[in-house]
C-alpha cells in the first residue's frame, strides 16, 4: 500500500510540487481549549448511579487524519487525543498517571508520541492554581520488543482537582486506524471523535455496543496532502453525552464487546493513475492472502518434519479417529504453549518449531495441521476471536480474529482441535475460544465460512455425599465428587498447578470451615475422555447449631449457591455462561435414634421460560435417614438482556432455597 501512496507522491514532485501537511476544511464544532478552565468545571458533582464515582470524565475528544510522512513519502495517520477529568475522592487519584502506548515493528515503521501537555488545576483561596507535567515526571518503559510504554505522572493531585491530558500520535500503521471508546469506567458528559479519511483510501468501520453513539456528520471536504493539489476527504464526526460509568459484570466475554465504540481497518487504495487495490474486502480475498502466506498456508504445506515423525506416531493404525488422536496427543506432548495467542506462526517450517519445543497458539495448532495433511486427514484451520479479543464483527476483518485451531469432521461429527492445552480432549476448546463462532477455511477452494462453536460435551459437576450425624453434632463419612466437561477441565488444571496432592487438598480444605479430609483419591486424571471421580473420607464439625432441643444443620453444607452475582434491576447486554452447565447434589444423613425430623423446607421445582434452565431441589425422611436433592441444570451458554430478570430471579430462588435449614428435635 505505503508503496502506492510513494509512487502517488513521486508523480506529484515530478510536476513541480512539494509535500505539505494536510490541510483541511474543518466544520464547525464545540471548542476544548487547553488550560481554559471554567469556574462551573469546578462544582461538577457525580449524581444519579454514578453517585459513588471516583472521577468524571468531563470530555474526551480525538482527531484522526492523514498526512503525508516526510521520511516515508507515504501516508501515515495523526490521532490527536484531549481528554479532561475532575476527581472526586483519592479511588480517582491513579487517572493522573497516564500512559501512551506505542507500536514499533523490525522495520524502520513505528508510531511517535509528537506532542503532550498536561496540567493539575485546583481552585485555592478562590484562585485556580495551575501545576504543569515536570520533566522529570516523564518515563519511557520498553514493553516487548513492538511496545514502547510513555507514562506522565501529573503532580498536586486533591480530591476537587482538575486534571488534562492532550498529545498527539503520528503513525506509520495506516491499515488499522486507532479506534475510539465512547465509554469507560467513571461517567462520562461528552465523548467525541472526528475522522478524515483521504479520498484514495476506504476503511472498514464497526461502530459497536449497547449505547447510543450519534453520527452527526459524514461529509466530503476538502483536503490537500501534497502543494498544488487539491483533493478531498470524507469527515465523520461521532459523539456521546451524559454516559455512565460502565459497572463490571459477571458473564460476559469481555466488556469491550460492551462498550459503544468504533474501529477503523483499510479495505482498499485507489491512487491516481492507479489500479484499484483491494486489502481484504472479501473472505475470499482473505484466505488467499492467508493461503500463499508461508507461516500459514505455507507453513501448514511444508511436510519434512511430518514425514520423518508420522510413522512413528501412527503405527499403522488405520481408524480415522483414533490416528487423529494419535496425533493430536504427539502435539500435545512435545509442544508447549507459551500462552501467546497468535494467528499467524512466527517460524516457516514446523520442525523448527519442534525443535524449540515450544510456541504460540499459531505455532502449535498450524503444526497440528501439518501433521493431519501428511497423514491424508482433511483438516482445516478456523480462526477464533478469543473471549478477551471480544466478538468478531461478522464481516471480513482479518485483524478481529487473534487465534487459529484446527477442525476435522469424521462420520456426522466435528471434531475441533486446540493442543494448547494438554488436558484438552480432542473435540472440545479451551474457555478462551468459546465465542460461539469461528470462521473455517479451506485453503484449497478458497471457501470460508462461520462455524458454530458451542459446546457438544456436556459439562456436570456431581456431589455425592453419605454422612452420618452424630449425637455431638458431628459428621462424619464419604464424599464423592464427579466431574465432566469443562468441570473436569477446570479440576484438572487447579489440580496440575498446585506442587503435590497434599497443597491441593489443603486448598480444597480452605474455605470450608470445620472440614478434614483423609484418604483423598483422584482417578482418571490423565484419561481424558472418562469421568474425573474424586473421593474422600471427611469429618465435619462446626456446621450444626443445636439451641435447647432443637438441632439446626443447612443440608447443602460447602456446595451451597451463597450469592446471586446478578444484581442490576436491569441489564443492557447479554449474560454468557460460556457453556451450558448443571449442578447436582445428592446428599444422604443418617441421624441418631433420639433425634426426629421437626422441620423439613418445602422443595419444588422452578423453571425459565421455554425450559431455558431449571432449578430442583427436594427433601425425603425415611426413618433415621435424610435425602436431599438439588439440580441446577443451565440448558445455554447464552442469555439476551430481555431473558435477564427470568434468569435473576431463578438465582435468587437457588440462593434463598439452598440456604433453608433441616430442624430436628431431640427426644427428652
Amino acid at each position: 500500500m505505503q508503496k502506492n501512496a510513494l509512487k502517488f507522491l513521486t508523480l506529484m514532485l515530478c510536476i513541480g510540487v512539494s509535500t505539505a501537511y494536510a490541510q483541511t476544511t474543518q466544520p464547525t464544532k464545540r471548542e476544548f481549549r487547553f488550560g481554559k478552565i471554567t469556574p462551573a468545571e469546578f462544582e461538577v458533582k457525580a449524581s444519579g448511579q454514578d453517585s459513588s464515582a471516583s472521577a468524571i470524565k468531563l470530555f474526551d475528544v480525538g482527531d484522526c487524519y492523514f498526512e503525508i510522512g516526510p521520511s516515508s513519502g507515504s501516508f501515515i495517520y495523526v490521532f490527536e487525543r484531549h481528554i479532561r477529568y475532575k476527581i472526586l475522592n483519592k479511588n480517582g487519584y491513579d487517572l493522573a498517571n497516564y500512559q501512551v502506548k506505542l507500536y514499533k515493528n523490525s522495520n524502520s515503521a513505528k508510531e511517535d508520541l509528537n506532542f503532550m501537555d498536561a496540567a493539575t488545576y485546583n481552585m485555592v483561596d478562590g484562585k485556580m492554581v495551575t501545576s504543569k507535567l515536570n520533566k522529570d515526571a516523564k518515563f519511557t518503559e520498553e514493553f516487548d520488543k513492538n511496545y514502547v510504554i510513555k507514562k506522565f505522572a501529573l503532580p498536586n493531585v486533591k480530591e476537587g482537582s482538575i486534571i488534562e491530558f492532550k498529545y498527539k500520535i503520528k503513525s506509520d500503521f495506516i491499515f488499522t486506524l486507532r479506534g475510539w471508546k465512547f465509554q469507560s469506567n467513571i461517567p462520562t458528559l461528552w465523548s467525541e471523535y472526528n475522522v478524515k479519511i483521504p479520498e484514495y483510501l476506504t476503511y472498514k468501520n464497526n461502530l459497536s455496543g449497547y449505547y447510543q453513539v450519534d453520527h452527526p456528520l459524514h461529509q466530503n471536504v476538502n483536503a490537500s496532502y501534497v502543494s498544488g493539489v487539491n483533493s478531498t476527504a470524507v469527515y465523520d464526526k461521532y459523539c456521546a453525552a451524559n454516559v455512565p460509568a460502565l459497572k463490571d459484570e459477571p458473564y460476559v466475554t469481555t466488556m469491550d464487546d460492551y462498550i459503544p465504540k468504533i474501529e477503523f481497518e483499510l479495505r482498499a487504495t485507489q491512487f491516481p493513475g492507479e489500479m484499484y487495490q483491494d486489502f481484504n474486502g472479501s473472505w475470499s480475498k482473505i484466505i488467499n492472502g492467508m493461503a500463499q502466506d508461508e507461516k500459514f498456508g505455507g507453513f501448514i504445506n511444508k511436510n519434512s518434519y511430518a514425514k520423518s515423525v508420522l510413522p512413528g506416531i501412527l503405527k499403522g493404525e488405520k481408524d480415522t479417529l483414533a490416528a487423529v488422536k494419535l496425533i493430536f496427543n504427539y502435539v500435545k506432548n512435545n509442544l508447549n504453549w507459551n500462552k501467546e495467542y497468535l494467528v499467524y506462526a512466527k517460524e516457516t517450517n514446523p520442525k523448527s518449531i519442534f525443535e524449540k519445543k515450544t510456541g504460540s497458539s499459531a505455532d502449535i495448532n498450524l503444526s497440528l495441521l501439518s501433521l493431519l495433511k501428511e497423514a491424508k486427514i482433511e483438516a482445516y484451520p478456523v480462526l477464533i476471536s478469543t473471549r478477551e479479543n471480544g466478538e468478531h464483527p461478522g464481516y471480513p476483518v482479518e485483524s478481529a480474529f487473534n487465534n487459529v485451531i484446527g477442525v476435522t469432521q469424521i462420520g456426522n461429527s466435528l471434531y475441533f482441535l486446540d493442543a494448547t492445552d494438554k488436558d484438552l480432549p480432542a473435540g472440545m476448546l479451551d474457555y478462551d475460544n468459546l465465542n460461539h463462532q469461528g470462521f473455517y477455511m479451506d485453503l484449497k477452494s478458497l471457501n470460508g465460512k462461520w462455524l458454530s462453536t458451542e459446546p457438544t460435551v456436556t459439562t456436570e459437576k456431581i456431589f455425592v455425599y453419605n454422612m452420618t450425624l452424630d449425637k455431638e453434632n458431628k459428621l462424619t463419612g464419604k464424599i464423592n465428587q464427579y466431574s465432566k466437561g469443562y468441570s473436569a477441565l477446570n479440576l484438572r488444571n487447579k489440580y496440575r498447578k498446585t506442587n503435590n496432592e497434599t497443597e491441593f487438598v489443603k486448598n480444597f480444605k480452605k474455605d470450608k470451615t470445620g472440614l478434614e479430609v483423609s484418604n483423598y483419591k483422584i482417578d482418571n486424571l490423565d484419561n481424558l475422555d472418562e469421568l474425573l471421580t474424586e473421593s474422600m473420607d471427611v469429618v465435619i464439625e462446626d456446621n450444626v447449631e443445636e439451641a435447647g432441643n432443637l438441632v439446626y444443620f443447612t443440608p447443602l453444607l460447602f456446595e451451597r449457591t451463597k450469592e446471586n452475582l446478578f444484581k442490576l434491576e436491569q441489564r443492557k447486554f447479554p449474560v454468557d455462561f460460556a457453556y451450558p452447565f448443571k449442578e447436582s447434589y445428592r446428599i444422604t444423613i443418617n441421624f441418631p435414634e433420639d433425634y426426629e425430623v421437626d422441620k423439613l423446607p418445602k422443595g419444588g421445582i422452578y423453571k425459565l421460560p421455554e425450559d431455558n434452565g431449571t432449578f430442583t431441589i427436594n427433601y425425603v425422611a425415611e426413618g433415621k435417614t435424610l435425602m436431599v436433592r438439588s439440580i441446577i441444570n443451565v440448558n445455554k451458554s447464552l442469555y439476551t438482556p430481555e431473558e435477564y430478570f427470568d434468569l435473576k430471579e431463578l438465582f435468587k430462588t437457588v440462593v434463598e432455597k439452598q440456604a433453608e435449614q433441616i430442624v430436628f428435635k431431640k427426644k427428652v
